[in-house]
């Protein structure tokens, strides 16, 4: 999907991540983000621009790509040598309380603070132990299970000071999990902010899936929600939880729900059904399709009749024709057309 679309702008119950996430940070009274780009800068500038829900917004365009720490130190040039940094991974979602967690990161003299959030299987995460003092002893990248020593993870929300950026190496790629907070950890200057609330990793499509429909569970889980000039039929089946996001439409006799969200400006012809489904904006569904729990990408045309079963993503810009036949767990890759039956899992590149 993101090689069509920026996942940064992936939608997550209906708004880009990006988007969310700018909102969230203005309320806390931040003013200005830089947002460090590489691969289809220009897509995020054209839907941004300078400026975001009175966010300010620069760009800082990567050469190549430079891990999770090259490019704080890539930027470094845009900070305010005064200011503490915060950096957050482009590919969370999250409603952490940050003047909570400034206030720990000043009260406890750390260089660093770490957002951490408990989760069950901390295996793919860089996992820490933390102290008493909220202080992070122990920072490990991806342990096995066994060996982790806790179920916090790194959350992606990083409080830094102008020591820490000056510690990061320039011109490469680096990985500041591995190469610089150990040290810190090592040193007691690493502190944790435990967050418990809301937290997604949309890192993988099966993260971003359950990352929609939890979200939309909690905030619509016995509603339907249209928004702002959505348009659907009154004869079509809309069964809750399901968001229709703004100018999409929806034609008679189409049946979408439960946990269908339907992106700005799609439009779902007549009889369609769309179920346990995320349909990207300015998509099409032909007449009759039907798509249970698959992912359609920004843009993409279904043919009348079409059937996507469990599983499958058609990534941005597809054609697929009508009465074809999609099997579960197929990936079609983007600007891809399909004028044929695909019945085996597997990727159509």
């Amino acid at each position: 999907m993101s090689y069509a679309l920026p996942k940064l702008l992936f939608p997550v119950a209906g708004k880009p991540v990006l988007e969310q996430t700018i909102e969230h940070l203005s309320s806390f009274g931040v003013d200005e983000v830089i947002l460090a780009v590489n691969y289809l800068a220009d897509q995020l500038k054209d839907h941004f621009g300078e400026e975001h829900h009175g966010v300010r917004i620069r760009y800082s365009v990567e050469p190549q790509p430079l891990g999770t720490g090259g490019p704080i130190a890539f930027a470094r040039h845009f900070y305010n040598k005064d200011e503490t940094l915060l950096a957050m991974n482009g590919d969370i979602l999250s409603e952490i309380d940050l003047s909570a967690m400034i206030k720990l990161h000043k009260s406890s003299n750390a260089l660093a603070t770490v957002a951490l959030h408990p989760v069950d299987d901390p295996t793919r995460f860089g996992v820490v132990r933390l102290n008493e003092h909220s202080r992070i002893r122990e920072f490990l990248e991806k342990p096995k299970l066994a060996d982790a020593p806790s179920r916090l993870i790194n959350a992606g929300v990083y409080l830094l000071e102008r020591q820490v950026i000056d510690r990061i190496p320039e011109g490469r790629k680096v990985v500041i999990e591995r190469e610089v907070f150990p040290d810190l950890a090592n040193e007691g200057r690493l502190c944790g902010y435990v967050h418990s609330g809301t937290w997604f990793d949309i890192g993988d499509m099966s993260d971003f899936r359950n990352a929609n429909f939890d979200l939309l569970t909690s905030r619509a889980s016995d509603k339907v929600i249209l928004e702002t000039g959505a348009n659907a039929s009154a004869s079509a089946k809309l069964t809750c939880p399901t968001l229709v996001g703004d100018c999409a439409v929806v034609e008679d006799g189409a049946n979408l729900g439960p946990l269908a969200i339907i992106g700005r400006r799609a439009h779902i012809h007549r009889d369609a059904r769309v179920a346990g489904s995320i349909v990207f904006d300015d998509a099409e569904i032909g007449s009759g399709a039907t798509i249970e729990d698959a992912v359609i990408g920004n843009g993409v045309t279904i043919g009348r009749r079409v059937e996507i079963q469990h599983g499958s993503v058609i990534a941005g810009h597809a054609r697929i024709h009508d009465n074809v036949r999609i099997a579960h767990d197929v990936y079609v890759h983007p600007y891809k057309e399909i004028d044929q039956d695909i019945l085996s899992p597997g990727h159509v590149v």
